[in-house]
Protein backbone atom coordinates (compact mmCIF):
# COMPACT_ATOMS: atom_id res chain seq x y z
CA UNK A 1 0.00 0.00 0.00
CA UNK A 2 2.84 2.04 0.74
CA UNK A 3 4.58 1.48 -2.37
CA UNK A 4 1.85 2.51 -4.15
CA UNK A 5 0.59 5.72 -2.38
CA UNK A 6 4.24 6.84 -3.53
CA UNK A 7 3.35 6.21 -7.18
CA UNK A 8 0.42 8.08 -6.63
CA UNK A 9 2.62 10.60 -5.27
CA UNK A 10 4.97 11.06 -8.26
CA UNK A 11 2.21 10.77 -10.52
CA UNK A 12 0.84 14.09 -9.29
CA UNK A 13 4.03 15.61 -8.45
CA UNK A 14 5.31 14.82 -12.30
CA UNK A 15 1.71 16.11 -13.72
CA UNK A 16 1.99 19.44 -11.74
CA UNK A 17 6.03 20.23 -12.35
CA UNK A 18 5.23 19.13 -16.02
CA UNK A 19 2.05 19.67 -17.63
CA UNK A 20 2.74 17.07 -19.88
CA UNK A 21 -0.08 14.96 -19.20
CA UNK A 22 -4.02 15.11 -20.90
CA UNK A 23 -7.05 14.60 -18.71
CA UNK A 24 -7.09 10.99 -20.66
CA UNK A 25 -3.51 10.33 -19.90
CA UNK A 26 -4.44 10.40 -16.30
CA UNK A 27 -7.44 8.65 -16.52
CA UNK A 28 -5.73 6.04 -18.39
CA UNK A 29 -2.91 6.14 -15.42
CA UNK A 30 -5.98 6.19 -12.75
CA UNK A 31 -7.40 2.56 -14.39
CA UNK A 32 -4.05 0.91 -14.60
CA UNK A 33 -3.48 1.96 -10.91
CA UNK A 34 -6.87 -0.13 -9.55
CA UNK A 35 -6.09 -2.68 -11.61
CA UNK A 36 -2.49 -3.01 -10.38
CA UNK A 37 -4.07 -2.43 -6.61
CA UNK A 38 -6.69 -5.45 -7.91
CA UNK A 39 -3.48 -7.69 -9.07
CA UNK A 40 -1.85 -7.10 -5.83
CA UNK A 41 -4.97 -8.16 -4.16
CA UNK A 42 -6.01 -11.51 -5.78
CA UNK A 43 -2.23 -12.44 -6.11
CA UNK A 44 -2.51 -13.36 -2.21
CA UNK A 45 -5.27 -16.19 -3.00
CA UNK A 46 -4.18 -17.86 -6.02
CA UNK A 47 -1.31 -19.93 -4.53
CA UNK A 48 -2.28 -23.75 -4.09
CA UNK A 49 -2.38 -25.04 -0.79
CA UNK A 50 1.14 -26.99 -0.58
CA UNK A 51 2.78 -24.85 -3.47
CA UNK A 52 5.86 -22.94 -2.53
CA UNK A 53 6.38 -19.75 -3.20
CA UNK A 54 9.90 -19.11 -2.66
CA UNK A 55 12.85 -21.46 -3.51
CA UNK A 56 14.63 -24.12 -1.60
CA UNK A 57 17.14 -21.89 -0.26
CA UNK A 58 19.59 -25.29 -0.02
CA UNK A 59 19.46 -25.09 -4.02
CA UNK A 60 20.62 -22.60 -6.69
CA UNK A 61 17.81 -23.85 -9.08
CA UNK A 62 15.38 -26.67 -9.39
CA UNK A 63 18.80 -28.49 -11.58
CA UNK A 64 20.80 -28.24 -8.29
CA UNK A 65 18.05 -29.89 -6.81
CA UNK A 66 17.16 -32.90 -9.51
CA UNK A 67 21.20 -33.72 -9.07
CA UNK A 68 21.05 -33.69 -5.26
CA UNK A 69 18.32 -36.17 -5.57
CA UNK A 70 20.13 -38.72 -7.64
CA UNK A 71 23.37 -38.35 -5.50
CA UNK A 72 21.36 -39.21 -2.54
CA UNK A 73 19.95 -42.29 -4.36
CA UNK A 74 16.20 -41.16 -4.05
CA UNK A 75 16.04 -40.67 -7.87
CA UNK A 76 17.52 -42.74 -10.79
CA UNK A 77 19.91 -40.79 -13.07
CA UNK A 78 17.78 -40.14 -16.25
CA UNK A 79 19.15 -38.07 -19.09
CA UNK A 80 15.92 -37.55 -20.85
CA UNK A 81 14.92 -36.10 -17.54
CA UNK A 82 17.74 -34.37 -16.89
CA UNK A 83 17.81 -32.73 -20.52
CA UNK A 84 14.26 -31.33 -19.88
CA UNK A 85 15.83 -29.86 -16.30
CA UNK A 86 18.23 -28.38 -18.38
CA UNK A 87 16.29 -26.29 -19.85
CA UNK A 88 13.72 -25.39 -16.91
CA UNK A 89 16.63 -24.50 -14.98
CA UNK A 90 17.47 -21.60 -17.56
CA UNK A 91 13.95 -20.62 -17.78
CA UNK A 92 14.27 -20.31 -14.03
CA UNK A 93 16.62 -18.30 -14.35
CA UNK A 94 15.55 -15.86 -17.10
CA UNK A 95 12.42 -15.33 -15.15
CA UNK A 96 13.57 -14.26 -12.17
CA UNK A 97 12.02 -10.51 -11.45
CA UNK A 98 9.67 -10.89 -14.33
CA UNK A 99 6.80 -9.34 -14.05
CA UNK A 100 3.31 -8.90 -16.66
CA UNK A 101 1.91 -6.02 -14.44
CA UNK A 102 1.61 -2.84 -15.50
CA UNK A 103 4.60 -1.91 -12.51
CA UNK A 104 5.35 1.45 -13.69
CA UNK A 105 3.28 4.91 -13.61
CA UNK A 106 3.52 4.79 -17.12
CA UNK A 107 3.48 1.46 -18.87
CA UNK A 108 0.47 2.62 -20.84
CA UNK A 109 3.08 4.66 -23.02
CA UNK A 110 6.12 2.46 -22.93
CA UNK A 111 6.42 -0.73 -24.04
CA UNK A 112 5.92 -4.18 -21.60
CA UNK A 113 8.90 -6.23 -20.53
CA UNK A 114 9.23 -9.06 -22.83
CA UNK A 115 8.43 -12.38 -21.45
CA UNK A 116 10.62 -15.55 -22.00
CA UNK A 117 9.53 -18.49 -23.95
CA UNK A 118 7.33 -20.68 -22.22
CA UNK A 119 7.39 -24.86 -22.50
CA UNK A 120 5.31 -27.83 -23.80
CA UNK A 121 6.58 -31.06 -22.11
CA UNK A 122 4.93 -33.98 -23.53
CA UNK A 123 5.73 -37.66 -23.29
CA UNK A 124 4.72 -41.01 -22.46
CA UNK A 125 3.03 -41.83 -18.98
CA UNK A 126 4.72 -42.14 -15.82
CA UNK A 127 8.47 -40.47 -17.26
CA UNK A 128 8.51 -37.74 -15.04
CA UNK A 129 6.83 -34.85 -16.78
CA UNK A 130 4.92 -33.54 -13.54
CA UNK A 131 8.13 -34.16 -11.36
CA UNK A 132 10.44 -31.70 -13.30
CA UNK A 133 7.67 -29.26 -13.78
CA UNK A 134 6.73 -29.04 -9.82
CA UNK A 135 10.61 -28.89 -9.39
CA UNK A 136 10.70 -25.94 -11.37
CA UNK A 137 7.40 -24.56 -10.22
CA UNK A 138 9.07 -24.58 -6.60
CA UNK A 139 12.07 -22.62 -7.52
CA UNK A 140 10.53 -19.98 -9.54
CA UNK A 141 11.02 -16.51 -7.57
CA UNK A 142 7.58 -14.96 -7.94
CA UNK A 143 4.43 -14.68 -5.99
CA UNK A 144 2.58 -14.45 -8.75
CA UNK A 145 2.18 -17.85 -9.98
CA UNK A 146 0.02 -20.97 -10.58
CA UNK A 147 -0.02 -24.43 -10.77
CA UNK A 148 -3.04 -26.33 -11.86
CA UNK A 149 -4.55 -29.48 -13.26
CA UNK A 150 -5.91 -28.28 -16.77
CA UNK A 151 -9.40 -29.41 -16.01
CA UNK A 152 -9.33 -27.56 -12.93
CA UNK A 153 -8.17 -24.41 -14.71
CA UNK A 154 -10.83 -24.97 -17.69
CA UNK A 155 -14.03 -25.35 -15.03
CA UNK A 156 -12.67 -22.04 -13.41
CA UNK A 157 -12.58 -20.52 -16.57
CA UNK A 158 -15.76 -21.25 -17.61
CA UNK A 159 -17.06 -20.01 -13.87
CA UNK A 160 -15.98 -16.96 -14.83
CA UNK A 161 -17.47 -16.54 -17.87
CA UNK A 162 -20.99 -17.47 -16.70
CA UNK A 163 -20.30 -14.96 -13.58
CA UNK A 164 -19.36 -12.04 -16.39
CA UNK A 165 -22.85 -13.17 -18.73
CA UNK A 166 -24.66 -12.84 -15.21
CA UNK A 167 -23.39 -9.50 -14.19
CA UNK A 168 -24.55 -8.39 -17.87
CA UNK A 169 -27.49 -5.66 -17.81
CA UNK A 170 -31.01 -7.76 -18.40
CA UNK A 171 -32.00 -6.97 -21.82
CA UNK A 172 -34.95 -5.01 -22.73
CA UNK A 173 -38.14 -6.15 -23.86
CA UNK A 174 -38.50 -6.07 -27.31
CA UNK A 175 -34.44 -4.96 -28.19
CA UNK A 176 -32.11 -7.02 -29.56
CA UNK A 177 -29.24 -7.99 -26.68
CA UNK A 178 -25.96 -6.22 -27.91
CA UNK A 179 -23.26 -8.97 -28.27
CA UNK A 180 -20.48 -9.80 -25.54
CA UNK A 181 -17.54 -11.23 -26.00
CA UNK A 182 -16.33 -12.88 -21.90
CA UNK A 183 -13.09 -14.41 -23.16
CA UNK A 184 -10.72 -11.76 -23.29
CA UNK A 185 -11.59 -10.21 -19.77
CA UNK A 186 -11.53 -13.52 -18.39
CA UNK A 187 -8.16 -13.86 -19.60
CA UNK A 188 -6.89 -10.42 -18.23
CA UNK A 189 -8.44 -11.17 -14.60
CA UNK A 190 -6.39 -14.12 -15.10
CA UNK A 191 -2.97 -11.97 -16.15
CA UNK A 192 -3.51 -9.81 -13.23
CA UNK A 193 -3.28 -12.93 -10.95
CA UNK A 194 -0.45 -14.96 -12.58
CA UNK A 195 2.50 -14.29 -14.79
CA UNK A 196 3.29 -17.92 -14.88
CA UNK A 197 0.88 -20.83 -15.31
CA UNK A 198 2.27 -24.34 -14.73
CA UNK A 199 -0.65 -26.49 -16.44
CA UNK A 200 -0.73 -30.36 -15.47
CA UNK A 201 -2.44 -32.78 -17.52
CA UNK A 202 -2.71 -30.98 -21.03
CA UNK A 203 -5.57 -32.37 -22.65
CA UNK A 204 -8.43 -31.71 -24.72
CA UNK A 205 -11.11 -33.64 -25.20
CA UNK A 206 -14.16 -31.29 -24.20
CA UNK A 207 -15.39 -29.38 -27.53
CA UNK A 208 -16.63 -26.13 -25.42
CA UNK A 209 -12.89 -25.99 -24.31
CA UNK A 210 -11.73 -26.39 -27.75
CA UNK A 211 -13.86 -23.76 -29.51
CA UNK A 212 -12.20 -20.82 -26.94
CA UNK A 213 -8.86 -22.34 -26.43
CA UNK A 214 -7.47 -20.42 -29.05
CA UNK A 215 -8.82 -16.85 -28.36
CA UNK A 216 -8.29 -17.57 -24.51
CA UNK A 217 -4.69 -18.35 -24.75
CA UNK A 218 -3.89 -15.71 -27.48
CA UNK A 219 -5.07 -12.94 -25.16
CA UNK A 220 -3.56 -14.84 -21.84
CA UNK A 221 0.24 -14.52 -23.89
CA UNK A 222 -0.46 -10.94 -25.24
CA UNK A 223 -1.15 -10.05 -21.64
CA UNK A 224 2.68 -11.66 -20.76
CA UNK A 225 1.30 -14.41 -19.11
CA UNK A 226 4.18 -17.29 -19.56
CA UNK A 227 3.24 -20.88 -20.06
CA UNK A 228 4.43 -24.17 -18.77
CA UNK A 229 2.33 -27.57 -19.29
CA UNK A 230 2.95 -31.33 -19.40
CA UNK A 231 1.04 -33.29 -22.02
CA UNK A 232 0.59 -36.85 -22.91
CA UNK A 233 0.28 -36.02 -26.65
CA UNK A 234 2.32 -33.54 -28.43
CA UNK A 235 0.71 -30.49 -29.67
CA UNK A 236 -0.43 -31.34 -33.34
CA UNK A 237 -2.27 -34.61 -31.81
CA UNK A 238 -4.00 -32.51 -29.39
CA UNK A 239 -8.15 -32.68 -29.57
CA UNK A 240 -7.06 -35.55 -31.98
CA UNK A 241 -10.41 -36.79 -34.27
CA UNK A 242 -12.41 -34.22 -31.60
CA UNK A 243 -15.60 -32.41 -33.13
CA UNK A 244 -14.88 -29.80 -35.28
CA UNK A 245 -11.28 -29.83 -34.77
CA UNK A 246 -10.84 -27.96 -38.19
CA UNK A 247 -12.05 -24.24 -35.83
CA UNK A 248 -9.21 -25.91 -32.77
CA UNK A 249 -6.49 -26.17 -35.34
CA UNK A 250 -4.91 -22.31 -35.14
CA UNK A 251 -4.83 -22.64 -31.58
CA UNK A 252 -2.27 -25.28 -32.04
CA UNK A 253 0.57 -22.53 -33.97
CA UNK A 254 -0.79 -20.16 -31.49
CA UNK A 255 0.93 -22.34 -28.34
CA UNK A 256 3.54 -23.25 -30.76
CA UNK A 257 4.58 -19.88 -31.03
CA UNK A 258 4.71 -18.91 -27.77
CA UNK A 259 5.84 -22.13 -25.72
CA UNK A 260 8.89 -24.60 -27.01
CA UNK A 261 8.13 -28.20 -27.32
CA UNK A 262 9.95 -30.54 -25.10
CA UNK A 263 9.70 -34.35 -25.26
CA UNK A 264 10.45 -36.50 -21.87
CA UNK A 265 10.33 -39.93 -23.40
CA UNK A 266 12.66 -42.36 -21.56
CA UNK A 267 10.73 -45.42 -22.38
CA UNK A 268 10.15 -45.79 -18.58
CA UNK A 269 6.78 -45.88 -16.53
CA UNK A 270 8.66 -44.98 -13.07
CA UNK A 271 5.19 -45.26 -11.24
CA UNK A 272 5.07 -48.91 -12.41
CA UNK A 273 8.67 -49.58 -11.05
CA UNK A 274 8.18 -52.36 -8.02
CA UNK A 275 8.15 -50.26 -4.90
CA UNK A 276 6.50 -51.61 -1.40
CA UNK A 277 3.10 -51.73 -1.59
CA UNK A 278 0.86 -50.16 1.28
CA UNK A 279 -1.00 -53.56 1.52
CA UNK A 280 -4.25 -54.99 0.01
CA UNK A 281 -6.14 -51.77 -1.70
CA UNK A 282 -7.08 -53.75 -5.41
CA UNK A 283 -10.12 -56.49 -5.00
CA UNK A 284 -11.09 -58.50 -7.64
CA UNK A 285 -15.10 -58.83 -7.40
CA UNK A 286 -15.11 -62.71 -7.87
CA UNK A 287 -13.08 -63.24 -4.24
CA UNK A 288 -14.74 -65.10 -1.77
CA UNK A 289 -16.50 -62.80 0.94
CA UNK A 290 -14.92 -59.46 -1.00
CA UNK A 291 -17.72 -57.09 0.33
CA UNK A 292 -17.32 -58.28 4.18
CA UNK A 293 -13.72 -57.88 3.38
CA UNK A 294 -14.09 -54.23 2.35
CA UNK A 295 -17.12 -53.26 4.71
CA UNK A 296 -14.04 -54.69 7.57
CA UNK A 297 -11.52 -52.31 6.23
CA UNK A 298 -13.93 -49.52 5.71
CA UNK A 299 -14.96 -49.97 9.51
CA UNK A 300 -11.24 -50.45 10.67
CA UNK A 301 -10.29 -46.60 8.81
CA UNK A 302 -13.75 -45.04 10.01
CA UNK A 303 -12.74 -45.71 13.33
CA UNK A 304 -9.68 -43.35 13.51
CA UNK A 305 -12.44 -40.94 12.41
CA UNK A 306 -14.24 -38.21 14.87
CA UNK A 307 -17.06 -39.23 13.03
CA UNK A 308 -19.76 -41.55 12.47
CA UNK A 309 -20.54 -43.46 9.21
CA UNK A 310 -23.53 -41.54 7.48
CA UNK A 311 -24.69 -40.18 4.33
CA UNK A 312 -22.88 -36.66 3.01
CA UNK A 313 -24.24 -33.65 0.90
CA UNK A 314 -21.74 -31.95 -0.92
CA UNK A 315 -22.63 -28.79 -2.81
CA UNK A 316 -20.97 -28.44 -6.52
CA UNK A 317 -22.20 -25.28 -8.53
CA UNK A 318 -25.39 -24.89 -6.70
CA UNK A 319 -26.29 -28.79 -6.97
CA UNK A 320 -26.50 -31.00 -3.87
CA UNK A 321 -23.96 -34.31 -4.29
CA UNK A 322 -25.28 -36.38 -1.69
CA UNK A 323 -22.56 -39.91 -1.64
CA UNK A 324 -24.81 -42.32 0.83
CA UNK A 325 -22.05 -43.74 3.26
CA UNK A 326 -19.26 -41.68 4.47
CA UNK A 327 -17.01 -41.30 7.79
CA UNK A 328 -15.04 -38.31 8.61
CA UNK A 329 -12.33 -37.80 5.71
CA UNK A 330 -13.71 -41.55 4.05
CA UNK A 331 -16.50 -42.10 1.67
CA UNK A 332 -17.81 -45.36 0.43
CA UNK A 333 -19.18 -45.34 -3.22
CA UNK A 334 -20.23 -47.98 -5.99
CA UNK A 335 -18.94 -46.85 -9.71
CA UNK A 336 -22.80 -46.60 -10.79
CA UNK A 337 -22.63 -44.21 -7.55
CA UNK A 338 -19.91 -41.68 -9.53
CA UNK A 339 -19.48 -43.06 -13.43
CA UNK A 340 -22.80 -44.14 -14.43
CA UNK A 341 -24.71 -40.70 -13.46
CA UNK A 342 -23.71 -37.74 -15.22
CA UNK A 343 -21.30 -35.90 -13.05
CA UNK A 344 -18.10 -34.27 -14.37
CA UNK A 345 -15.01 -33.04 -13.41
CA UNK A 346 -16.29 -30.33 -10.86
CA UNK A 347 -18.19 -33.57 -8.78
CA UNK A 348 -14.65 -35.21 -8.73
CA UNK A 349 -12.41 -31.93 -7.46
CA UNK A 350 -15.29 -31.87 -4.72
CA UNK A 351 -14.79 -35.24 -3.45
CA UNK A 352 -10.91 -34.66 -3.68
CA UNK A 353 -11.19 -31.75 -1.67
CA UNK A 354 -13.45 -33.27 1.15
CA UNK A 355 -12.10 -36.61 1.10
CA UNK A 356 -8.29 -38.33 1.35
CA UNK A 357 -9.41 -42.28 1.22
CA UNK A 358 -12.32 -43.51 -1.61
CA UNK A 359 -13.57 -46.54 -1.75
CA UNK A 360 -14.81 -47.19 -5.74
CA UNK A 361 -16.67 -50.87 -5.39
CA UNK A 362 -17.94 -52.88 -8.60
CA UNK A 363 -16.14 -51.62 -11.12
CA UNK A 364 -17.33 -53.41 -14.57
CA UNK A 365 -15.01 -54.51 -17.54
CA UNK A 366 -14.48 -50.93 -19.46
CA UNK A 367 -16.17 -51.80 -23.17
CA UNK A 368 -16.46 -49.12 -26.26
CA UNK A 369 -20.20 -49.73 -24.93
CA UNK A 370 -19.67 -47.44 -21.74
CA UNK A 371 -17.12 -44.96 -23.13
CA UNK A 372 -18.82 -42.36 -21.72
CA UNK A 373 -18.16 -43.71 -18.03
CA UNK A 374 -14.84 -44.80 -18.95
CA UNK A 375 -14.51 -41.14 -19.83
CA UNK A 376 -15.76 -40.45 -16.05
CA UNK A 377 -13.36 -42.88 -14.55
CA UNK A 378 -10.60 -41.49 -16.17
CA UNK A 379 -11.17 -37.88 -15.28
CA UNK A 380 -12.23 -38.93 -11.57
CA UNK A 381 -8.93 -40.90 -11.40
CA UNK A 382 -6.66 -37.61 -12.69
CA UNK A 383 -8.75 -35.52 -9.86
CA UNK A 384 -7.51 -37.71 -7.40
CA UNK A 385 -4.55 -38.24 -7.88
CA UNK A 386 -3.68 -34.43 -8.53
CA UNK A 387 -5.44 -34.48 -4.77
CA UNK A 388 -3.42 -37.54 -3.71
CA UNK A 389 -6.59 -38.91 -2.77
CA UNK A 390 -5.84 -42.92 -1.12
CA UNK A 391 -8.42 -45.48 -3.43
CA UNK A 392 -9.46 -48.94 -2.49
CA UNK A 393 -10.79 -50.55 -5.50
CA UNK A 394 -12.72 -53.19 -6.65
CA UNK A 395 -13.23 -54.50 -9.83
CA UNK A 396 -14.39 -57.45 -12.01
CA UNK A 397 -10.78 -57.77 -13.68
CA UNK A 398 -7.31 -56.77 -13.10
CA UNK A 399 -6.51 -52.96 -13.47
CA UNK A 400 -4.76 -54.09 -16.89
CA UNK A 401 -7.26 -56.18 -18.45
CA UNK A 402 -10.20 -53.70 -16.97
CA UNK A 403 -10.67 -51.28 -20.72
CA UNK A 404 -11.60 -53.66 -23.48
CA UNK A 405 -11.35 -52.40 -27.36
CA UNK A 406 -14.20 -54.73 -28.57
CA UNK A 407 -16.19 -54.14 -31.77
CA UNK A 408 -19.17 -56.00 -30.84
CA UNK A 409 -20.29 -52.88 -28.74
CA UNK A 410 -24.60 -52.63 -29.32
CA UNK A 411 -24.58 -49.15 -29.54
CA UNK A 412 -24.82 -48.73 -33.38
CA UNK A 413 -28.06 -47.44 -33.56
CA UNK A 414 -27.76 -44.34 -31.03
CA UNK A 415 -24.55 -43.57 -32.74
CA UNK A 416 -26.25 -43.26 -36.30
CA UNK A 417 -29.22 -41.59 -34.34
CA UNK A 418 -26.80 -38.87 -32.76
CA UNK A 419 -24.13 -39.06 -35.79
CA UNK A 420 -27.98 -38.01 -38.14
CA UNK A 421 -28.79 -35.41 -35.65
CA UNK A 422 -25.28 -33.40 -35.82
CA UNK A 423 -25.62 -34.14 -39.65
CA UNK A 424 -22.65 -35.94 -39.79
CA UNK A 425 -22.10 -38.55 -42.51
CA UNK A 426 -21.57 -42.30 -41.31
CA UNK A 427 -18.16 -42.44 -43.07
CA UNK A 428 -16.97 -39.12 -41.54
CA UNK A 429 -18.11 -40.60 -37.93
CA UNK A 430 -16.54 -42.88 -38.17
CA UNK A 431 -13.09 -41.51 -37.89
CA UNK A 432 -14.32 -39.37 -35.03
CA UNK A 433 -13.07 -39.75 -31.36
CA UNK A 434 -15.98 -39.99 -29.43
CA UNK A 435 -17.29 -42.86 -31.21
CA UNK A 436 -14.00 -45.16 -31.82
CA UNK A 437 -13.42 -44.79 -28.11
CA UNK A 438 -9.51 -43.77 -29.21
CA UNK A 439 -9.02 -40.81 -26.84
CA UNK A 440 -10.22 -43.02 -23.81
CA UNK A 441 -7.89 -46.05 -24.91
CA UNK A 442 -4.82 -43.45 -24.94
CA UNK A 443 -6.08 -41.91 -22.15
CA UNK A 444 -6.54 -45.04 -19.99
CA UNK A 445 -2.81 -46.00 -20.31
CA UNK A 446 -2.06 -42.86 -17.94
CA UNK A 447 -4.82 -44.16 -15.28
CA UNK A 448 -3.89 -47.22 -14.87
CA UNK A 449 -0.35 -45.82 -14.07
CA UNK A 450 -1.37 -43.87 -11.80
CA UNK A 451 -3.77 -46.46 -10.61
CA UNK A 452 -0.53 -48.61 -9.94
CA UNK A 453 1.26 -45.68 -8.34
CA UNK A 454 -2.21 -45.10 -5.85
CA UNK A 455 -1.39 -48.38 -4.22
CA UNK A 456 2.19 -48.12 -2.56
CA UNK A 457 2.93 -47.57 0.53
CA UNK A 458 4.41 -43.77 -0.32
CA UNK A 459 1.24 -42.39 -1.73
CA UNK A 460 -0.74 -44.02 0.75
CA UNK A 461 1.13 -42.34 3.18
CA UNK A 462 1.56 -38.90 1.30
CA UNK A 463 -2.83 -38.92 1.26
CA UNK A 464 -3.30 -39.46 4.95
CA UNK A 465 -4.09 -35.66 6.03
CA UNK A 466 -5.04 -36.15 9.28
CA UNK A 467 -1.06 -35.88 10.23
CA UNK A 468 -0.84 -32.56 8.52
Amino acid sequence: AAGRASLVALALQFQVKNKLLSNSALLNIASCMRREFAAGVLSQTIEEPNSTTSPNSSFSGPLAHYNSLIRDGVLREDQHQKAVMEKLDQMQKDIRGYSNEHSFIFSKFFSRQKPPRGYYIYGDVGTGKTMVMDMFYDHVETPKKKRVHFHGFMLDVHKRIHRLKQSLPKRKAGKMAKAYDPIAPVAEEISEEACLLCFDEFQVTDIADAMILKQLFENLFLNGVVVVATSNRPPVDLYKNGLQRVNFVPFIAVLKHYCLTLRLDSGIDYRRRNRPAAGKLFYLSSEPDVDATLDKLFDELAFKQNDITRPRSLKVHGRTLTLHKACGTIVDCTFEELCDRPKGASDYLEISSVFDTVFIRNIPLLTLNKKTQARRFITLIDALYEHKVRVVLQAEAPLDELFVEDDHHGDHHDTHVLLDDLGISRDAGSSLAIFTGEEEVFAFQRTLSRLTEMQTEEYWLAGDRSSK
